[in-house]
């Protein structure tokens, strides 16, 4: 019998695939278990991180990094399991000999924006400690949308300024690109830094998902023709038997149907890319655009209305937050949870991606917005304060005239809605039925 447990962690992340702009990963690390959890904003860039301090362990991650763990039993003691993905978790546990205690359910998706804090003290297990570390000012600043626009888009330039100078500047970059207003704007932005910093604009590309003609071509076409700058676009044609919710399943490892759907045009789009391009690694997107405007309609989810979206803090970044009763303790909720539908189709086919509206600065901007006061809960004039937001932000900071065209998602844009039904139809019961079946 023993007198005391003995705690063991294991690590499976890759400290090197973190992206920090100020520390090294020990130092994150030192901040993360050492201070409140306030200190652990300060820590910038791209991060997924465990620390630990004999029995207590902390975990950490940025927006766009997708973090698991898992509690073994061992006869000595807790074992703590970290990972980015349900299956490398499941395949420790199968070479370790604890295959018999996975489920995919019993897994846990450490919430952005907070530190969770985890006592191995044995028997019974003791629940997490959540502590928030970023936590926006809403409704900040005035209503001048010149000033909101610049605001805004400034903190858009300034991360995107930080990261040209991070990666090596003889690479190529690719903009995930649809002539929306998100892709758009990450467009231009890069674009005016590139030529800003005195770097060779001809690294760009503006990379547009083709099936069969879909509408985003046309778009992206006149989106960037108008600027003058349609030389940059590059149309990236898929073959229809690529999209494969299947597969993406697989990749992604959820499935809500609106995520597997986005998730399985960015695997046509990689697959693309890389078939094109063996050697190409860096790309940027405006993920998290939408969830910073709060720029989806409210009508197709009968859970919200324009008061839940505006009133609650980060709600499509988050969800209904840590400590709700609808919060998913295996998947967390928001973009918390769905940023997997970007992060894991690049990172499958080995690019590394950047999504700058992920970014806790230019969150915080979005975030300060006064949206009652410009909005007075009209939806109609919420879907059209993005526009006029990202549209003037983006004059102000290039010079630039941005064409602003109606939303469309990505998976509505890259090929025709008839097409979308014959190859990824499926409903979330459905997809979840097939995510069990890979662990069965």
């Amino acid at each position: 019998m023993h007198s005391e447990y003995l705690e063991k962690v294991v690590d499976l992340i890759d400290p090197s695939a973190n992206r920090l702009l100020h520390f090294s990963v020990e130092e994150a690390r030192a901040r993360i278990i050492e201070g409140p959890a306030e200190t652990t904003r300060a820590i910038e860039g791209s991060f997924a991180l465990v620390a630990q301090r004999g029995k207590t362990v902390r975990l950490a991650r940025s927006l766009d990094r997708p973090m698991r763990y898992f509690l073994a039993k061992q006869p000595e003691g807790p074992a703590l399991i970290v990972a980015q993905r349900i299956d490398v978790i499941r395949d420790w546990l199968k070479q370790n000999g604890f295959q018999h205690q996975f489920q995919p359910s019993y897994t846990r998706m450490v919430p952005a924006h907070y530190v969770v804090q985890i006592e191995l003290l044995g028997c019974p297990d003791p629940d997490p400690v959540y502590q928030r570390f970023f936590t926006p000012v809403r409704n900040a600043f005035s209503t001048d949308l010149n000033g909101l626009g610049a605001n805004y888009i400034g903190a858009l330039a300034h991360e995107i300024r930080r990261w040209l100078t991070a990666i090596p500047q003889d690479e190529p970059i690719g903009v995930c690109f649809s002539g929306g207003i998100d892709s758009g704007a990450v467009f231009l932005v890069t674009y005016h830094c590139l030529l800003q910093m005195g770097m060779a604009p001809a690294r760009l590309k503006a990379f547009t998902l083709v099936v069969e003609n879909g509408p985003d071509l046309d778009q992206a076409k006149q989106f960037l023709e108008s600027l003058g700058l349609g030389l940059f676009l590059e149309p990236i044609t898929a073959d229809p038997s690529w999209l494969d919710p299947l597969e993406t399943i697989r990749v992604v490892e959820d499935y809500k149907a609106l995520d597997v759907e986005s998730a399985t045009m960015a695997m046509a789009l990689c697959r693309g890319i890389r078939r094109r391009y063996p050697d190409w690694k860096f790309l940027i997107d405006g993920d998290g655009g939408d969830e910073n405007m709060k720029d989806y309609p409210i009508d197709e989810n009968p859970e919200l209305t324009i008061r839940s979206v505006i009133n609650n803090r980060m709600l499509y970044q988050e969800g209904w937050g840590v400590g709700t009763m609808k919060h998913s303790l295996t998947y967390s909720g928001g973009l918390s949870r769905s940023y997997t539908r970007t992060y894991a189709p690049a990172r499958h086919f080995g690019f590394e991606g950047f999504s700058p509206f992920t970014r806790p600065s230019v969150i915080e901007r979005a975030e300060g917005i006064p949206f009652v006061n410009l909005t007075n809960y009209d939806q109609t004039r919420l879907y059209q304060l993005k526009g006029d937001v990202v549209g003037r932000g983006i004059e102000a900071v290039t010079g630039l005239k941005m064409p602003i065209f109606p939303k469309r998602r990505f998976q509505h844009g890259a090929v025709s809605q008839t097409r979308l039904r014959d190859r990824v139809s499926g409903s979330e019961t459905e997809y979840r039925r097939e995510f069990l079946a890979l662990y069965s």
